[in-house]
């Protein structure tokens, strides 16, 4: 009983963002874009501009997607524990253009981490077949997940409460919201730059979602000062 009426008090574009994000999961799970090769991620994640899958659509469509079930609840818990705040703080439709412009700025910042990475392949000239496995490469290296724009919440959270007082396994006591949103981003600046090569994980996107919530709170909050604890 206390779930469902948790449920019902999350604010409606957070709870439609869960809902499509869920429901694209399964959509994937139904046509095989679960796994690392297939037609799903060619449309939808993000690639490199490079890459012959690569479409201009794909900078807000990698977002709805998730590669595994853990991938999709980590990133619901994170929405709805803070979203649902930011959202009842802002209204509905300043919540919602934040999220996307978060998610939006991830994408760009992973495209020019895609630039940064392949750099050294991109100023070869490569024949056939060297080609022809380039693109392999860039087709199975796509991004996707709210991740970026979580972050960006995050950060906007840290912001707005800084001093609310946050449990963050495994820490065995309470954190201040600004240290632990510090904190997290720090972990990503550090995975983005010492990547090793069993990391699948888009720091430098997560980077630049929470920078763009920061800067966008910050700007919204200067219009339109308040004071939170």
């Amino acid at each position: 009983m206390e779930f469902r009426n948790r449920f019902q008090q999350t604010s409606p574009i957070v709870l439609n963002l869960i809902i499509i994000n869920v429901l694209v999961f399964f959509a994937q799970a139904a046509f095989g874009g679960l796994e690392q090769d297939n037609r799903v991620n060619d449309w939808f994640a993000l690639h490199h501009y490079k890459s012959d899958e690569y479409r201009p659509h794909q900078i807000i469509t990698h977002i709805f997607m998730h590669g595994s079930f853990f991938h999709l609840l980590f990133n619901m818990l994170g929405l709805w524990m803070f979203g649902n705040v930011l959202e009842k703080v802002w209204g509905s439709k300043r919540f919602l253009l934040f999220f996307l412009i978060c998610g939006f700025v991830a994408g760009l910042t992973q495209m020019v981490n895609y630039v940064v990475d392949f750099h050294q392949i991109d100023i070869l000239t490569l024949n056939e077949s060297d080609m022809v496995q380039y693109q392999t490469m860039m087709r199975l290296n796509c991004t996707i997940g709210a991740s970026g724009a979580v972050m960006g919440i995050l950060a906007a959270f840290g912001y707005l409460f800084p001093n609310t007082q946050l449990f963050i396994m495994p820490i065995p006591f309470p954190v201040k919201a600004k240290w632990a949103i510090i904190g997290i981003i720090a972990l990503d600046i550090f995975g983005g730059v010492y990547n090793t090569a069993n990391d699948n994980v888009a720091h430098f996107a997560h980077v630049g979602g929470a920078l763009a919530g920061f800067l966008l709170v910050l700007y919204w909050n200067k219009t339109n000062k308040k004071t939170f604890y």
